[in-house]
């Protein structure tokens, strides 16, 4: 092991430091729990439900506070946009987060708008698809 430190890593590190305080500066009401949410949705491998979601040990909060953070929350996108480009460079193509929750009522035959989703399966071998609803909190 060496132990010399390389300077790139405590720059990206200090970029990273500014980045997510100038966020949460933009993030505007309930900004703390928007926070601690999109830590939440970074870290998690995978989101199956609020309820996971507001379980997860980077969302400190009670449930009430995921569901009125996403109510009340009014982040300033122009903002927000800006800092995207100041410190994304163009030339790579980003991974943005959404959110797309298949509702699955694979044994409901006669639900109306029922189409197949995706949906991650940990069984070996079996499709990553279910029957059942789009579920979105996106404008």
């Amino acid at each position: 092991m060496s132990d010399k430190h390389d300077p790139s890593a405590t720059e990206n590190f200090n970029k990273l430091i500014q980045v997510r305080q100038a966020a949460y500066e933009h993030l505007c009401t309930a900004r703390d729990a928007l926070f601690e949410l999109s830590d939440a949705v970074i870290a998690m491998p995978t989101v199956q439900s609020f309820a996971e979601l507001s379980s997860f040990k980077y969302f400190r909060r009670k449930w009430s506070s995921l569901n009125e953070a996403l109510q009340d929350g009014r982040p300033d996108r122009d903002r927000l946009m800006q800092l995207y480009n100041q410190y994304i460079p163009g030339d790579g193509r980003p991974i943005l987060a959404g959110d797309h929750t298949a509702w699955s009522h694979p044994t409901t035959y006669t639900q109306r708008d029922r189409t197949v989703e995706h949906q991650p399966n940990p069984v070996p071998g079996a499709p990553p698809i279910t029957l059942g609803h789009r579920y979105s909190t996106q404008d």
